[in-house]
């Protein structure tokens, strides 16, 4: 489904796509390089404007950079959004489900993951998996996907 998500709580995957390697600065992970490849970063939204909110700030870029996957978005748009307003927070089980895919490999360990016991919530493959990998290992009827313009 190619429906942007509502201002509603929940979670998101937002994907990245690098023709080359790049170095950034991350916060405290201090510098990273990001391997060329397809990345995909999991998160939630849960305050204020849900996942509409959230997803839409880090499409643009704009606002001072506050979250590492703001560091990553300088350097590359987000090219595709998978997203559910379940009330569950399923952005931990999506980077495991993620990282149990073939080819798949943490991109940067804690990335993404301050706040919780993960190993990282930033993914990344050499290829994107396809669609259809992508929507069974996120839940299937319960995930919707949207592609920015631009």
């Amino acid at each position: 489904m190619l429906t942007p998500p509502k201002r509603a709580p929940g979670s998101y995957l937002l994907r990245f796509d690098l023709a080359s390697p790049q170095t950034v600065e991350v916060g405290s992970l201090g510098t990273v390089r990001f391997a060329a490849g397809c990345h995909f970063y999991a998160g939630s939204a849960f305050g204020p404007g849900g996942v509409a909110a959230r997803v839409m700030r880090h499409v643009a870029g704009n606002g001072r950079p506050h979250w590492h996957v703001d560091r990553l978005r300088a350097v590359a748009p987000v090219r595709e959004v998978w997203f559910s307003h379940a009330q569950a927070r399923l952005e931990h089980a999506w980077a495991g489900a993620l990282l149990d895919l073939p080819g798949a490999r943490l991109a940067m360990a804690r990335f993404g993951a301050s706040d919780c016991r993960c190993p990282g919530h930033l993914v990344c493959f050499r290829r994107a998996p396809s669609r259809a990998v992508l929507a069974a290992t996120l839940g299937g009827d319960e995930v919707s996907r949207w592609v920015p313009e631009g």
